[in-house]
């Protein structure tokens, strides 16, 4: 009888809400700053580390202005699909989850803000461009083209499919993408935006014991109450294409790369430029494959700078200025427009600085760098053409010359005579050409 309450109270305690707390696990990271690339890397991470503890939830502290489309729709594909139920907590106060962390909200298991946040203004707009429908001459906006219906369309499309899923306010999905409407926490908590208003996350996570949420079409209560917190930090890949992955550090490392090695080239043996050059083009390569490049906008760059360069050989104007113009038109459609939220844009006076530098660059170092090799050879046997000598011996047009402390076999078309000045104005071989001095 013993043996059996024993047993009985066993799988009383393994079953318990209490008795599991003591071992329940919360992995949790902090997404703060635009969504990238490098943001998707960082969640998928986290759920792999939650596989591993067998946590119970993985909460994701969000504070975004924003970011990539593309980047967003991975985040959100791997939010769906993860076995592990997810909590995004818009927080600390004075936190917000604009534009593309309005969808990463609304994909959450479980959404939860945190008192002085607010989210919305999901309205994707092109990159470099002016938050806002284009207005015409009376100031009024004017209708949207066709490509921005289509990506309006999409991103209503998408934030009112995951209300459907999630079981939240679909109409305040449209508004926040047709209208860039926005909510504060009290607000969102009241339209069924988000389901918890939280000072902390310890907070939140007492707030969120219990609550069912639906993973993948399974029914699952979240046992997070004294639940141990692990947070999981970025690693170094993630932290450095953080860095590189933003538009306007990824166009200055394809500019050092494509000058380093332009510099190296006419400047063969320094070594430095072409090491610097080819280390800052590999590296602007891997941020560009991660960001929604136009190809021909890149192409535009790179012909503007072989026109600056070729200013250097050929100076008229006309190539350095048809190089500029084209250099800076191809960094305004850098990125393709509507793939990209307004935190992304690409910074004029990046692009006004940078054009001014590549013409600087292409007209004075290159410059000097073509003027150096038109210099007389100072080493080698090309160094005697233009060096002086006496003559030693001569006949019928040929003889034997003194320069530089060597006799040279020597000809030339001028009647010289032994002592006679002269100048060596050519060589073939160990015969120099001379004429009188």
């Amino acid at each position: 009888m013993k043996w059996l309450l024993a047993l009985v109270f066993a799988a009383f305690c393994a079953t318990t809400p209490a008795g599991a707390a003591a071992s329940d696990k919360v992995v949790l990271i902090d997404l703060d700053g635009a969504v990238s690339v490098a943001a998707a890397r960082q969640l998928s991470r986290a759920v792999d580390q939650a596989k591993t503890l067998g946590a119970t939830a993985i909460v994701m502290q969000l504070d975004t202005p924003g970011g990539l489309v593309s980047a967003t729709r991975d985040i959100v594909k791997t939010m769906i699909a993860s076995p592990i139920p997810i909590i995004v907590y818009v927080g600390p106060s004075g936190a917000r989850a604009a534009s593309a962390g309005t969808f990463i909200v609304y994909a959450a298991h479980l959404a939860a803000m945190a008192p002085g946040t607010n989210l919305g203004a999901a309205t994707p707009i092109s990159i470099g461009g002016i938050p806002g429908l284009p207005q015409d001459k009376t100031n009024k906006p004017s209708e949207p083209s066709t490509a921005e219906r289509k990506s309006i369309n999409d991103a209503v499309a998408l934030l009112r499919s995951l209300a459907q899923l999630r079981g939240r306010d679909p109409d305040f999905a449209d508004k926040a993408v047709r209208e860039a409407a926005t909510l504060t926490a009290g607000e969102a908590r009241k339209q069924n935006v988000v389901e918890i208003v939280a000072d902390s996350v310890t907070d939140l996570l007492n707030q969120a014991d219990g609550r069912t949420v639906s993973v993948n079409g399974v029914e699952r209560s979240l046992a997070t109450k004294n639940a141990a917190v692990t947070a999981v930090g970025t690693d170094w890949r993630t932290r450095l294409l953080a860095v590189i992955a933003d538009p306007n550090v990824a166009f200055i490392l394809l500019l050092i790369g494509v000058y380093g090695i332009l510099i190296e080239f006419f400047t063969p043996g320094v070594f430095a430029p072409g090491v610097v050059g080819t280390i800052s083009l590999v590296l602007a390569l891997i941020a560009l494959s991660s960001l929604p490049v136009q190809y021909g906008a890149l192409g535009l760059i790179l012909v503007g700078v072989a026109m600056m360069v070729g200013e250097a050989f050929v100076p008229s104007g006309a190539l350095a200025i048809g190089g500029v113009i084209a250099f800076v038109v191809g960094a305004l459609f850098l990125f393709e427009p509507g793939d990209a939220q307004s935190s992304f844009a690409l910074s004029l006076p990046i692009i006004a600085g940078a054009a001014v530098a590549c013409a600087a660059i292409s007209l004075l170092i290159i410059g000097a760098a073509i003027k150096a090799r038109k210099r007389p050879a100072v080493t080698g046997g090309e160094q005697i053409i233009g060096s002086r000598g006496r003559v030693v011996e001569w006949q019928d047009g040929a003889g034997i010359v003194h320069i530089a402390g060597e006799r040279w076999s020597a000809r030339g078309q001028a009647s010289l005579s032994p002592g006679a000045n002269v100048r060596v104005v050519a060589r073939e071989g160990l015969t120099v050409t001379v004429q009188p001095e």
